[in-house]
């Protein structure tokens, strides 16, 4: 990586903080206590798709904050075919949000790369995720210190890979994206919406998904000490 780069913008989600097993214990809290006839693992199976799906719709605007929530939950049941009421799934979803960030699993290598980064560089969070539950969630898990902004996509006004939200992100940091790099796991909202706003990119390919060799990947994040 040039020594140009300064600052270092990542995402949150299934980039730091390990989305997936935590959202795993949220839901295992309340299926053993309103639903224990769930099977959580077969559950989020189902779920972990069908989240990602309504995200990427969020994401250009086709659904909405409370859609997304709903719409998540309910495909997610009618795919298992259990019946729960409309009712249920909005109580599902409030607790569900509330108990998401009291769970702070971080992928391996998370804490010693942000000591090892922000000792020369400047780190920074965009995030698409609920402002409330992100803020959350990096004090929980013993990670806000690290960071000298967070742009969410509210503040912004626009989602990843929106490019509005990458020089709203880089304004707030003082900084050019010319300097600046972006860290995250989604192909299309990290890495190609840097990449088209001008700012170079690092795909967190920590499933090995196969893609383009034109694009920079790290399969685990202390890999970024090669990098940096």
């Amino acid at each position: 990586m040039p020594t140009k780069i300064t600052d270092i913008f990542f995402d949150l989600d299934h980039t730091l903080w390990d989305f997936d097993r935590n959202s795993e214990l949220a839901f295992d809290k309340i299926f053993r206590e309103k639903h224990p006839q769930i099977d959580t693992k077969k559950f989020i199976e189902i779920y972990a798709p069908i989240n990602q799906a309504c995200w990427k719709l969020y994401q250009v605007d086709k659904i909405s904050h409370d859609e997304l929530r709903y719409k998540r939950l309910k495909d997610s049941f009618d795919t298992l075919s259990y019946s729960i009421s409309d009712d249920s799934i909005h109580q599902m979803s409030f607790d569900y949000i509330t108990f998401l960030p009291e769970n702070n699993i971080l992928f391996d290598g998370a804490i010693e790369i942000l000591e090892y980064l922000n000792t020369n560089y400047k780190l920074h969070i965009i995030t698409n995720g609920f402002a409330e539950v992100q803020y959350k969630k990096l004090k929980n898990s013993g990670i806000e210190d690290y960071f000298n902004t967070v742009t969410n996509s509210e503040m912004a006004g626009v989602k990843k890979p929106h490019p509005c939200i990458f020089e709203y992100a880089v304004k707030v940091a003082k900084t050019s994206k010319e300097k600046s790099v972006m860290i995250g796991d989604c192909i299309d909202a990290d890495v190609r919406g840097a990449i088209e706003f001008g700012m170079e990119a690092i795909y967190f390919n920590e499933k090995k998904v196969a893609i383009s060799n034109e694009i920079r990947q790290i399969n685990q994040l202390i890999e970024l000490k090669n990098i940096f």
